[in-house]
């Protein structure tokens, strides 16, 4: 048998459509396990991979694992830390979906776990491979701008009522729930990439609709070495849904509206390397204004969106080809800031990050 055995340990919406699917199609990986214990969950599995087996448990997976390598953690955020550190036990690699554990106590754990069995271990921020990111990383990396002294980030939707069937909206932050850690999680790590370790975080964290038991409207304020500063909103409380990024430098303008298509694509039964995937689809709006230009700036191409880029990475990786495409690393700097923000929140204070840098 050809090529890395993946096992996707959990087949919800992480499981179903950001992880699976993108695992399918790259060369050298194979879905050979899918764990659920949900019964439409498992008819789902069965229906996109027939020749996987399906598994209630974890616990059938670890003494199933013969012809597996790469274990995918795609379960709600309280299982991620154990699940990734038995697989590593295990002498498997790992992908832990977003966030990568609870805090950076467990994400410490984790890292650890890696560097005592030599595992690939990766945490799955796949927005950095959204189209609008990829442009505003060009852009930068490319001097367009003239540097990069702001970002305005946003994830906004409006969900004005607690989604009962979502746990993400069921349980309080501290087990895992909430945008926070959520949607948070994405903002974070784009903000890093740009612009490092911040030194400081202030924040405003909210639980603003009836009933809410975790956090649903929330503000960021990172200020980066230097005076960059990047403002990041996430909330389910915006009739009004802003523009997905402002940037500017000394130069130039990017502001971008609309969200990447790949998830949408995706959900609708599409995969990556079908005719069309990724490609700019008329749902985003990309503008480039210059310094002193009156009026709305011209606009820009988008380019395509490239999310099964991660797995080719993890992939390399694995075979000893080259680097973890998100070290571990970043998904505990990740929660560094969360827990910086949440500690902002409550005293109303600025807080340094115990980041990696």
């Amino acid at each position: 048998m050809s090529g890395i055995g993946v096992a996707v340990i959990g087949y919800g919406l992480a499981g179903s459509v950001f992880h699976a699917p993108l695992v399918a199609v790259t060369p050298g990986l194979e879905v050979r396990r899918i764990v659920t214990a949900n019964p439409e969950r498992k008819q789902m599995a069965e229906r996109d991979f027939p020749h996987a087996r399906i598994l209630a448990s974890s616990d059938q997976l670890w003494n199933d694992c013969a012809d597996i390598g790469l274990v995918v953690v795609a379960t709600p955020n309280h299982l991620h830390a154990p699940q990734a550190i038995t697989a590593l036990d295990l002498g498997l690699a790992a992908v832990v979906d977003k966030p990568m554990a609870l805090g950076t106590g467990e994400a410490g754990a984790m890292v650890a776990a890696a560097e005592r069995t030599g595992g690939v271990l990766a945490a799955f921020h796949n927005r950095r491979w959204d189209s609008d990111f990829l442009l505003l990383r060009e852009m930068v990396e490319s001097g367009r701008l003239g540097g990069l002294f702001r970002i305005e980030s946003r994830f906004e939707r409006f969900r004005p009522e607690v989604n009962t069937k979502s746990w993400r909206e069921e349980i309080s932050p501290e087990a895992g729930g909430g945008l926070l850690l959520d949607l948070g999680s994405h903002l974070i790590d784009q903000a890093l990439v740009l612009l490092g370790p911040p030194l400081g975080v202030y924040a405003e964290i909210a639980l603003a609709r009836p009933g809410a038991v975790a956090d649903d409207d929330c503000f960021l304020a990172l200020e980066f070495p230097g005076g960059a500063r990047a403002h990041l909103w996430m909330s389910v409380l915006a009739p009004s849904i802003g523009p997905r990024w402002r940037a500017w430098g000394s130069r130039a303008a990017l502001e971008v509206w609309g969200l990447d298509p790949q998830e949408a694509y995706i959900r609708a039964g599409g995969r990556p390397g079908d005719p069309g995937y990724g490609q700019p689809d008329g749902s985003q709006r990309a503008v480039v204004t210059s310094g002193g230009e009156a009026g709305p700036g011209h606009e820009v191409e988008l380019p395509a969106g490239r999310y099964a880029d991660f797995y080719a990475g993890v992939a390399a990786a694995i075979r000893g080809e080259g680097p973890v495409p998100v070290p571990a690393q970043a998904g505990l700097d990740v929660l560094a800031v969360v827990e910086a923000a949440r500690k902002s929140a409550a005293t109303g204070t600025v807080v340094r990050p115990e980041t990696g840098d």
